[in-house]
């Protein structure tokens, strides 16, 4: 089966309702994420098939659960992850990427350029002292992906939080020792395993709310 064919068969698997040329973008932005990475060591993963499953699909797999979003803080995201997939499937979402390694950061912006993405902006800043253009306004959210600890997630970005934002924390198995240790003034609102089309792991999205 071909690359596309793949990407649109787990796409359709997810139940996700994506604009008609969305699956051509994600594989152009895979093959940069691919060329990119023999330089600049971006993910693990340099085989094309498991670069669908384990990079593309695994970050469609929260999309149906950012419904309602409207300003998203990605942190951490390395190459894009999954803040280039959710901009390129989400055009009405504004998403801003923290990223503290300036070769990541650059690739996310040369990313930005060539794909047209109007909705993302990369920046080189250590989310602990970064703040949106939009500030004082609070993001409706903020997602990370083997970012870090789930304490240390929402101590790095509490002063981004408000009342109503969701703090997105993209796991693989159920870390129940993680959420133990969340820090006072927040909460696990909602745990949602996932299921992703071509991956043979654990995957869970875990949403904490200030009480």
């Amino acid at each position: 089966m071909s690359a596309i064919a793949t990407l649109e068969q787990g796409i359709a698997a997810l139940g996700l309702d994506l604009p008609a040329d969305t699956a051509e973008r994600l594989l152009a932005f895979g093959h940069l994420l691919i060329k990119w990475n023999k330089v600049y060591n971006l993910t693990a993963i340099r085989d094309e098939g498991q670069l669908l499953t384990h990079h593309l699909l695994d970050s469609l797999s929260v999309l149906p659960h950012l419904s309602g979003l409207t300003r998203l803080v990605d942190v951490g995201s390395g190459g894009g992850l999954p803040g280039i997939v959710l901009a390129l499937c989400r055009p009405g979402l504004q998403v801003d990427s923290v990223e503290t390694v300036q070769k990541k950061a650059s690739f996310q912006n040369q990313a930005k350029i060539e794909l047209k993405l109007a909705n993302f902006r990369a920046h080189h800043a250590r989310i602990e002292a970064w703040q949106p253009a939009y500030a004082p306004q609070a993001p409706d959210g903020i997602i990370s992906r083997a970012f870090a600890d789930l304490a240390d997630f929402v101590n790095l970005t509490a002063h981004l939080a408000g009342p109503d934002t969701r703090l997105l924390a993209m796991k693989g198995v159920y870390p129940e020792d993680e959420i133990a240790r969340l820090p006072a003034g927040f909460r696990l609102e909602q745990a949602i395993r996932l299921s992703v089309p071509g991956l043979d792991a654990e995957r869970h999205l875990l949403i904490v709310k200030r009480i």
